[in-house]
């Protein structure tokens, strides 16, 4: 600035050294020269203003620079209420942002397109749409909830236009997209309707779009807010890049002047423009990629003909006359022309064309703008008209997808099932006649608990040092901090020799019944039958999914489980069980009556329902249970009244569970709790964890039930544990050895090996059946939580499984066909 002043005093002053001055002899001696005085702050900007502008006009021609906007258009289809707690008004909004914190420039929306009416009466919408030009966003017309699971047809797509602001080239940076759920009470209406919305948003769900992404992308992008407005919103996110304006570089003058040396150096980054042409040509690829998939995906073909007929001779374009040429491997298609019309030489380095010719490089950029330009409108058009099958289609991706998305918080392994466990005295060579091969001896030197946790924590410090590199899009609610995200160590259990049924098995006392054509029997009023049909017709198959709270539980414990499972199978049918609610400290065996009882009743009431509205084909009858909850529901699965349904049981899942009581329990504080328990109350369902209900252990009521068959009749078995949970031993939620019991052959070790070997042989039980057997470990972070009493006695990743859905969504996404 300095510089600046001194050189505009030097002009003011009107000294010129190549032209002589004569000086002119003052009338009066005492008249002085007057000083020179400092200018002020308004005129020494407008000589700034003036010498810019002279220097301008001194600039070399100027150059044609090129822009290009990110068009991101959202199609909401549906808002689906999975699990709202309110009645009322909901609403939501729309934003968009550069993730690296400019935020001069906001995603600003330019087209919103009303595909259908919304399937509402008059009184349970409100308002329409709204651009709000404030904060650039786009909310939904208001619409009322009144029920669970209701869907609210909303079929609008809604367009922003990401500027690239400042960069000259494609952007580096990922864009957050960010959704907001408000919510006004159902008394609300007219202005106080719509100031009540206006408030903070009920939740708040954000995805990162990765720079990747910015050149093309078609994507399914479920909306779930948060596990307290838990909801399913139909999202489909589409992104190509277009073209923008053509400007010269003296048009863009910056908001400060800068005079300097270097200010006469030419400010056109030829290789960033160069680098905007190859992301057009890319976005045009790529568009033509997912326009051939799309269109034979859902089995409607695009015509291309206009398409080619209006571009084929133009500089860029060499497409196929029909969409069925494979435009992938066709050079017109996926490479930029190298022919310049006015034969330019040229030179590649680093890949990028280097153009010698302005004029070429605009022609080009013109060319390849509206060929993406053209190809997107038709994109638009074919989207409105096929708006559910592509839907479906990308909803269908996006789930095969998952397992690879969500693989860096999941480690797999595989481990072969061992034949037996014995006690270490015992002489294996015996076995090895009766049963195949020999048992494995029972020695374990480590803690298993232990070893799990050093696993687990590892693999999250390994996250942490992780470069996510995905084009996909990221949910916020995992990837905003991964290394905060549960980790689950999935261990399948392959090489499980099954044994052929027992003579007590119930398939065995099934007589002449015929598998596979009677379901059930069923005696409501007068005794009817429904039949199975033959392979060849079609009949409707009956989900049932029962949800088993455990110890002072809440029917409603297992929600997010639940909520889950829903979104992998909408037509299931749950039942939250209640019967035990504030009765879970009597015996099991009074319990497991009463859920028995509860989930025949519910049983019959959906089969009743499926029969009056169609045939009824089969039933798939699954179980989660959570902490004792397991416990109850086998349980329930011994009672006669349960009997012939067993041949329905499909997917078990236990979610920490005391399968094997707590005969080796290493948690000191939790067994005075425990002791308390049974001595300041009646317990009896802690008597029979413990094997304290009666005097001998072999005539105590778990190790009976290890040897019901509970566990045999399921196609699917997955056992959840934490070593962080304190309330439930870790061997004992995971079915196998532990350090413990490890040189233990006093008759406490022996029954605990008895009731080990009998869950065990349940689980290779029914030959020819293929059965799923997998045990998953899930390690919660729990260093926000710091160092408190719920940590200390391990409650905190007890209860973690209830108020966390992440660690079901990897492993039910992961695994989906257990879940259907």
């Amino acid at each position: 600035m300095s510089v600046i002043l001194r050189r505009l005093r030097w002009m003011i002053a009107g000294l010129n050294k190549g032209t002589p001055v004569t000086p002119k002899r003052l009338h009066s001696a005492d008249v002085q020269p007057a000083p020179f005085s400092p200018l002020t702050q308004q005129q020494q900007l407008q000589l700034l203003k003036s010498y810019y502008e002279s220097k301008s006009e001194k600039r070399k021609p100027t150059q044609p620079m090129l822009e290009a906007v990110h068009e991101i258009s959202i199609y909401i289809h549906r808002f689906h209420n999975l699990d709202l707690f309110q009645q009322g008004w909901y609403q939501i909004k729309i934003t968009m942002r550069w993730e690296d914190g400019d935020n001069g420039l906001l995603g600003t929306p330019s087209r919103v397109v009303q595909y259908e009416a919304p399937d509402l009466g008059s009184e349970d919408v409100y308002g329409v749409w709204r651009i709000d030009d404030t904060d650039h966003s786009f909310s939904t017309q208001p619409f009322r909830i009144k029920y669970a699971r209701q869907d609210i047809l909303l079929a609008m797509m809604v367009s922003f236009n990401l500027s690239l602001n400042k960069r000259e080239g494609p952007s580096t940076s990922g864009v957050i997209l960010k959704f907001e759920l408000f919510y006004a009470p159902i008394m609300e209406n007219g202005i106080s309707l719509q100031s009540s919305l206006d408030a903070s948003p009920a939740a708040v769900h954000e995805f990162r779009l990765p720079s990747k992404a910015l050149l093309g992308l078609h994507s399914y992008c479920p909306v779930h807010f948060d596990v307290f407005h838990a909801v399913l919103v139909d999202v489909s996110v589409h992104i190509s890049l277009l073209k923008g304006d053509v400007y010269t570089s003296s048009q863009k003058v910056p908001s400060e002047p800068r005079v300097d040396e270097d200010y006469d150096n030419e400010d056109y980054d030829q290789a960033k423009q160069e680098m905007l042409i190859k992301a057009l040509s890319s976005a045009r690829d790529i568009l033509i990629e997912e326009l051939q998939k799309i269109s034979k995906a859902i089995n409607h073909s695009i015509d291309f003909t206009d398409f080619t007929s209006k571009f084929g001779d133009k500089q860029g374009s060499q497409f196929p006359l029909s969409a069925d040429t494979d435009l992938k491997n066709d050079k017109g298609a996926r490479e930029v022309p190298t022919k310049i019309p006015n034969g330019t030489k040229q030179k590649r380095e680093d890949g990028v064309l280097l153009f010698q010719s302005k004029d070429d490089l605009l022609q080009l950029y013109h060319s390849l703008g509206d060929q993406v330009f053209y190809l997107w409108s038709m994109f638009m058009r074919f989207h409105r008209t096929h708006k559910t099958s592509i839907m479906d289609f990308l909803r269908e991706q996006w789930a095969i997808d998952r397992r690879a998305e969500w693989s860096i918080w999941m480690v797999h392994s595989k481990v072969e099932m061992p034949h037996q466990y014995i006690n270490s005295d015992i002489d294996s060579s015996s076995y090895h006649g009766s049963r195949g091969r020999a048992p494995v001896l029972r020695k374990i030197s480590e803690d298993p608990a232990q070893t799990a946790a050093m696993r687990a924590e590892l693999h999250r410090r390994s996250i942490a040092q992780m470069r996510i590199n995905s084009r996909s899009i990221q949910d916020m609610h995992i990837f905003g901090d991964p290394s905060r995200i549960p980790i689950v160590i999935v261990e399948r259990v392959v090489n499980a020799p099954l044994r052929s049924t027992s003579g007590n098995s119930y398939f065995i006392h099934r007589e002449s019944k015929n598998a596979n054509n009677l379901l059930v029997e069923t005696h409501s009023k007068g005794t009817k039958k429904i039949h199975g049909e033959s392979p060849g017709q079609n009949g409707r198959v009956l989900k049932i999914v029962v949800f088993v709270h455990g110890f002072q539980g809440h029917h409603l414990d297992l929600r997010l489980v639940r909520n889950q499972w829903l979104l992998i199978d909408p037509k299931v049918e749950f039942l939250m069980s209640e019967v035990n609610e504030e009765k879970t400290s009597g015996d099991f065996r009074e319990m497991g009556l009463r859920l028995a009882q509860e989930v025949t009743s519910f049983i019959k009431k959906k089969m009743d329902k499926a029969s009056r509205s169609g045939n009824l084909k089969s039933i798939k009858l699954s179980f989660v249970g959570h902490s004792i909850g397991n416990i109850i529901l086998r349980t329930a699965l011994t009672e006669s009244i349960m009997e012939p349904y067993l041949r329905f049981l499909h997917t078990y899942v236990s979610v920490s569970g005391p399968h094997l009581g707590y005969l080796y329990s290493s948690n000191s504080l939790f067994n005075s709790g425990l002791w308390l328990l049974k001595k300041l109350k009646g317990t009896p369902c802690i008597h029979q964890l413990t094997f304290t209900d009666d005097p001998d252990i072999r005539n105590t009521f778990l190790y009976n039930l290890c040897k019901q068959k509970t566990l045999e009749n399921f196609r699917n078995i997955i056992l959840l544990s934490s070593p962080q949970d304190g309330y439930v031993p870790y061997h004992s939620a995971r079915i196998e050895m532990c350090q413990a019991s490890s040189g233990d052959n006093s008759k406490k070790g022996k029954v605990f090996l008895e009731m080990l070997n009998d869950c065990l042989d349940q689980i290779r039980a029914q030959s020819s059946e293929h059965r799923v057997f997998m045990r998953c470990d899930v390690n919660f972070d729990t260093t926000l939580q710091g160092r408190n009493l719920n940590t200390i006695i391990g409650r905190a990743a007890h209860i973690e499984f209830l108020e966390s859905d992440i660690f079901a969504k990897f492993i039910m996404w992961s695994f989906p066909d257990l879940f259907t």
